[in-house]
């Protein structure tokens, strides 16, 4: 019999551990839970003798890996899966997965509501603008990237984006306008909105540069990762243009030097909380427990990304 272990220092809903624990006994195996743990000792024993892991924003490192002796298969349950040790993963046989657009729409709902946010004056009473006409860039046009898209054209916004791995003509279809260089989109849009994954080529690849080519009136939407973002040089832009905004569901290391800065020109959630949404939770969940009984039963390696 498999054993599944869901270890998720921030729990699932109750609907979506109902969920797991329906789909993976049907087929046969054993769920486990470790929630809310409080060292990383406690999953070094947990993961010892089980077959799969579900996690959420959970690390898993060589030495978890190390430690999971029996383990064939680890999904994220969600989009990015920076948290995982894919090198590792591939040194020690173990299959890496991620969900894909199980929490696009609402990440997408967040990336919006914060620019309607920040448009509104952080809603103080004050005269604000309107997303209406203004031209939003997609940087990155995958799920998210998508869904941004579909609700913007419902604000009426101009959408833009920019992605070297989508066919144009996919994004004409879809009632956006491509452009060719990622420069192009940046001196094209007021609204930037980022759904670049954090690796080698795109850590701090968010910087002066291209902020600098913004439109009157910029603000940068990141609903991605901290990494992605050249701090010093975001610090630099806001000393600069007294016109420039930046919103994000994730606080910089800089936070507190652009709260005593730059108030006004900035909104950060509390923690990241783009896919922190019931739908979104269970939407995850289902998917991940789903991939594990196919690649079991059934071979299935399609969300593989340590290929």
């Amino acid at each position: 019999m498999n054993k599944i272990l869901v270890a998720t220092d921030k729990p699932f809903a109750a609907s979506a551990v109902n969920g797991i624990r329906k789909i993976t006994e049907e087929a046969g195996y054993e769920l486990r839970l470790l929630e809310k743990y409080n060292s990383k000792t406690e999953l070094l024993e947990a993961v010892a003798d089980v077959e799969a892991m579900i996690i959420r924003s959970d690390i898993v490192d060589a030495e978890v890996l190390d430690a999971a002796k029996k383990l064939k298969i680890v999904v994220r349950a969600g989009a990015g899966y920076d948290n995982i040790d894919l090198v590792a993963a591939s040194a020690k046989g173990v299959v890496a997965m991620n969900t894909p657009g199980q929490n696009s729409n609402a990440v997408a709902e967040l990336a919006l509501g914060m620019m309607v946010y920040m448009a509104r004056g952080a809603f103080n009473g004050t005269s604000g603008t309107e997303l209406k006409d203004k031209s939003i860039g997609i940087h990155a046009y995958g799920n998210v990237g998508r869904y941004v898209g579909k609700i913007a054209h419902g604000f009426g916004m101009k959408v833009y984006a920019f992605d070297p791995y989508v066919k144009a003509d996919a994004m004409i279809a879809e009632g956006v306008t491509p452009v060719h260089t990622v420069e192009d989109l940046y001196k094209t849009c007021q609204y930037v909105s980022l759904h670049i994954p954090a690796n080698e080529q795109t850590k701090k690849s968010i910087g002066k540069k291209l902020l600098s080519l913004m439109p009157k009136g910029a603000t940068l939407v990141n609903t991605a990762r901290k990494e992605v973002i050249n701090e010093e040089e975001l610090l630099s832009v806001f000393e600069e243009r007294p016109d420039f905004k930046y919103i994000s569901d994730i606080e910089p290391g800089c936070k507190v030097e652009i709260a005593e800065k730059f108030a006004g020109r900035y909104f950060f959630t509390p923690k990241k909380m783009g896919a922190q949404t019931s739908e979104a939770n269970n939407n995850a969940g289902l998917a991940a427990a789903t991939q594990i009984v196919n690649f079991f039963e059934k071979g299935d390696r399609t969300y593989q990304v340590n290929k």
